[in-house]
């Protein structure tokens, strides 16, 4: 009898199904990691445009104008689209009253945002 080299049907079949598996593994690995990788940066530029409000409300010197220039729905940023930012205003107190302030809340939502990205601020009267 010669000696006979190479691998039997049974063996290249098992060879093929673990290699198999370990290609979908690997390929399912990679898109939950793109998947990840594409919602994180939707949620930081989520919490970037929630944070500009709020530092421009916060810088803003006109504490009586700010419900006119700030709080209002806004759409259609132009490297952002499917975003959405909302800022409400609510004023506690009045004008001579010892507790004169207002809250300020900024949520943003858009694609990939789960749970929408909220920030809170008051702001005392001068």
């Amino acid at each position: 009898m010669r000696d006979q080299r190479g691998f039997t049907l049974v063996e290249v079949i098992l060879a093929l199904t673990i290699l198999l598996v370990v290609m979908m593994m690997l390929a399912s690995t990679t898109g939950k990691t793109v998947h990840t990788a594409a919602t994180s940066a939707n949620q930081q530029a989520a919490m970037e445009l929630a944070m500009d409000r709020v530092e421009q409300v916060r810088a803003d010197p006109n504490y009586d104008g700010l419900e006119t220039a700030y709080a209002k729905t806004e759409t259609g940023f132009p490297t952002l689209p499917g975003f959405t930012r909302v800022t409400a205003i609510v004023r506690t107190g009045g004008v001579g009253q010892p507790n004169d302030y207002k809250k300020v809340t900024v949520t943003v939502s858009g694609p990939g945002i789960v749970p929408v990205i909220t920030r809170t601020v008051t702001v005392a009267a001068p």
